[in-house]
């Protein structure tokens, strides 16, 4: 009874004095460091990719997370997921990790996407992954050229 007297105190209006929602927000993921420089966020994600223990929701959610930013992944970040890929034999989730990046590169796919493919290129060869481009995921499923380019 203690407890539902506590729960009905809080619902009428009365919020504890201990409560501070204002930063709230920020503690919704374990990964969100949001005072961390460029190279201690590459250097995490690496090392959040290169662990042995590591499953395959680790992985995803490193990924997930990386989606969430409001920038492309730097291509020492794609190898190492890309490895961790390979490590859990998991060749669909490396196809989607590749299309996320190339989708978070935006309105700038022209000149970011094709640095990202030179310095992933070696790597990518070396572990048997194809970019979506060469598997024709880049065009639709029944793409048919124009008859007014033949």
């Amino acid at each position: 009874m203690l407890f539902l007297s506590k729960i009905i105190g809080n619902l009428s209006g009365r919020v504890p004095s201990h409560a501070n929602f204002s930063n709230s927000y920020r503690n919704i993921s374990h990964l969100a460091i949001h005072d961390e420089d460029v190279g201690s966020m590459i250097e995490r994600y690496e090392c959040l990719f290169s662990q042995e223990g590591a499953d395959g929701w680790d992985i995803r959610q490193a990924m997930n997370d990386l989606t969430g930013y409001d920038s492309v992944p730097e291509p020492r970040i794609v190898i190492a997921g890309l490895k961790a890929c390979r490590r859990l034999n998991d060749y669909a989730m490396a196809i989607r990790f590749l299309e996320m990046v190339k989708h978070k590169c935006g309105n700038n796919r022209k000149t970011i996407w094709p640095y990202i493919v030179q310095e992933v290129k070696g790597t990518a060869k070396e572990l048997g992954v194809e970019f979506p481009e060469d598997l024709g995921y880049d065009k639709p499923e029944l793409y048919m050229e124009s008859v007014f380019d033949m």
